[in-house]
């Protein structure tokens, strides 16, 4: 991340007007650029959930399938769920998965060209990703986490392009 010079103005809260009400921020007059955003989430488990997950062993079946799924709903459906997210026509969404002994990581991106980012999109898809997975796997394994979420990179738009 970057320092914060503490000799510069603090950027000021886009979503909140002078008395600290919620606003939607007006974009009609930002260029239409191309963006993307990639995120993650992991969901943690044990090594014997990790095999029946690898090989589609569990209870309620596929679990990968329907998290996969469920990640690219929720990422087209993220106007609805946070509020005062721009509505956005998404041109790519794809959520994949990093198994390893004990985990998966979860890796959503989304693409756009519009006037606004794509990171909350990113960050509902791999999180509800992580939810599906969480759901699919419960059966067998109570006290599996949720962790580390997060935007690995945006690109495109004012602020130009990062990646952590």
């Amino acid at each position: 991340m970057d320092a914060v010079n503490p000799e510069q103005t603090p950027p000021a809260l886009t979503h909140l007007r002078q008395d600290g009400s919620a606003q939607m921020v007006d974009v009609s007059n930002k260029a239409e650029t191309t963006r993307e955003a990639t995120a993650t989430a992991t969901v943690r488990t044990t090594p014997e959930v990790m095999g029946l997950l690898g090989s589609g062993g569990l209870p309620k079946g596929d679990a990968l399938a329907v998290a996969r799924v469920a990640g690219i709903m929720a990422a087209k459906k993220t106007p609805e769920l946070i509020p005062l997210c721009h509505p956005l026509p998404l041109s790519k969404v794809t959520v994949d998965f990093q198994l390893a002994a004990d985990s998966v990581d979860i890796v959503a991106t989304v693409k756009t060209r519009g006037v606004t980012g794509v990171e909350m999109e990113a960050l509902t898809a791999a999180s509800v990703a992580a939810l599906s997975v969480y759901d699919m796997i419960k059966a067998v394994d109570k006290h599996a986490v949720l962790t580390d979420i997060k935007v690995l990179a945006k690109s495109g738009g004012k602020s130009g392009d990062w990646t952590l």
